[in-house]
């Protein structure tokens, strides 16, 4: 199904020190990871471990936990694993106590049209994709208000800024992440707390394998054609942009030299929205 679409660059080392990298020393602070055992979640912790953090891996599949640890053995920081269930908000908010960066990545997708879409889904996609969020940031931060230094990323979508038609669920918590990271923002500029989205376009991911299906069923059309049909069709560059690719721009915003840089939507769309 991918072959019309050309290779996207190979994956970035997991080494701080990648050739066009950040270059970033992490060392002594904690990052909590949500969504970790794949995807964009799983390059995020593995990158920020490389730079040194030592990243609170969280996500409800223990075996995708168990295989990021042992990708991130050797690291100049650590991986620890964390099973949780972010439908549970009360954990999701006690896991982010005494965070420095806090990568709100975690996400569902399902595609149908609103008068099919399965209300206790649309209730579990803004749980998990919108109030968990709302939650851990409410948990990790008074210790990054103690301590006069904080960032919060949330991995939110070319979806937080344009809708998608059969996506309600996901678009709608996308939308909200946009205006809950930019409150955020406004309340921790004071106190050295940054806030800002990363909004890629459609990522090399299961969760976007898995739309492949569900858009070809949406669309009647081969699942071969989604792709260039669908799912690229606004995007000037033709390919799939790499989790790793994301990671980097996720990382960059924990660097000192992005401590003005707050309440943002950073764009990775490959041109879309410059339609």
């Amino acid at each position: 199904m991918t072959a019309p679409i050309a290779p996207g660059p190979a994956p970035a080392s997991a080494s701080a020190s990648a050739p066009g990298s950040v270059t970033l020393d992490l060392a002594g602070r904690t990052a909590l990871v949500t969504g970790a055992a794949g995807g964009i979640g799983r390059a995020c912790a593995l990158r920020l471990a490389a730079a040194g953090a030592q990243v609170r891996a969280v996500d409800r599949a223990a075996d995708g936990l168990d295989a990021l640890a042992e990708r991130a053995a050797g690291l100049p920081g650590a991986v620890e694993p964390q099973v949780l269930d972010l439908t549970d908000l009360d954990a999701a908010e006690a896991a982010a106590a005494g965070t420095d960066i806090l990568v709100n990545n975690a996400g569902l997708q399902l595609v149908r049209p609103i008068e099919e879409f399965p209300p206790d889904v649309f209730h579990t996609v803004l749980t998990v994709m919108l109030e968990a969020p709302f939650r851990l940031i409410r948990g990790a931060l008074p210790h990054m208000y103690a301590q006069g230094w904080g960032r919060i990323v949330n991995v939110s979508s070319v979806h937080g800024l344009r809708a998608s038609a059969y996506k309600s669920a996901y678009v709608a918590a996308k939308h909200g992440l946009e205006g809950l990271s930019k409150t955020a923002a406004l309340e921790g500029a004071p106190h050295g707390v940054t806030s800002n989205c990363v909004n890629p376009g459609y990522v090399r991911t299961p969760l976007v394998e898995r739309q492949i299906a569900d858009q070809a069923a949406a669309h009647d059309i081969p699942p071969e054609r989604v792709l260039t049909d669908v799912l690229l069709k606004d995007s000037a560059v033709k390919r799939l942009i790499e989790p790793e690719e994301v990671a980097e721009a996720v990382l960059y915003l924990c660097a000192p030299q992005a401590s003005f840089i707050t309440g943002i939507s950073l764009t990775l769309d490959g041109g879309w929205t410059a339609h």
